[in-house]
């Protein structure tokens, strides 16, 4: 769903903190958002650009890669050999 691809007008006020579409693109510069400016002056934002920026997995968390929490007894052997 293409309303999905892009942050709401309600997400980027609360992102911004800021109601003016201007003010609101200063402070998506500030931060390294990127984004477009439509041509009725709305703002585009993609969403997945933001998840990666602040660190949220775009994968459901059964699908994300597992890593092993074990130590490797292994390495302990053949660094005293």
């Amino acid at each position: 769903m293409m309303s999905e691809m892009f942050l709401s007008s309600d997400e980027i006020h609360s992102m911004t903190d800021r109601v003016q579409r201007r003010a609101q693109a200063k402070m998506l510069r500030a931060m390294g958002i990127e984004f477009r400016q439509r041509a009725d002056g709305s703002l585009a934002v993609l969403r997945s650009h933001v998840e990666q920026l602040f660190g949220v997995a775009s994968a459901p968390a059964s699908a994300r890669k597992k890593t092993p929490t074990e130590p490797n007894w292994g390495a302990m052997n053949a660094a005293r050999a």
